[in-house]
């Protein structure tokens, strides 16, 4: 055994409180968690996108009421809230697809697999889903 080795803590009876809280994941294992958490949210939301979705391409009728429900609310739904909501889908669907399309570039390069691109591309995956989050929400809320 190396000098190293023997220097490291074992844990043998992991305490929840007190080391889980001091447990620091890295970048990768949030973008899988959250790749998985994205889809579960577009999955559950599955009802309202068709809403969406049929409620803006039924008519030019159907369309203001839409545009309505998002400015004024629906029935007891703030507009805003409606807004979080499509937001929160906007970040669901971008960063998982930015995530599979790392998980793809994983897969088909071999030469992808290593520590240090993971944790390249999972602050990348990061960075681009938050920041396209950010442009499309300010235009979602009308600030351009």
């Amino acid at each position: 055994m190396t000098e190293l080795a023997k220097k490291r803590p074992e844990f043998r009876n992991i305490n929840a409180f007190k080391d889980l809280t001091t447990y620091r994941m890295a970048p990768a294992a949030w973008v899988s968690i959250l790749h998985r958490a994205s889809g579960a949210v577009m999955f559950l939301l599955m009802p309202f996108i068709i809403w969406m979705f049929d409620t803006s391409v039924s008519s030019e009728i159907s369309f203001a009421k839409f545009r309505a429900a998002f400015n004024s609310g629906l029935g007891f739904l703030p507009g805003w809230f409606l807004k979080l909501v499509a937001l929160a889908l906007i970040w669901a669907y971008l960063h998982h697809f930015i995530a599979g399309l790392r998980h793809l570039w994983m897969d088909v390069s071999h030469a992808a697999v290593s520590k240090e691109f993971g944790k390249s591309s999972a602050i990348v995956t990061l960075v681009l889903s938050l920041g396209l989050t950010v442009v499309l929400g300010a235009k979602l809320f009308g600030l351009y």
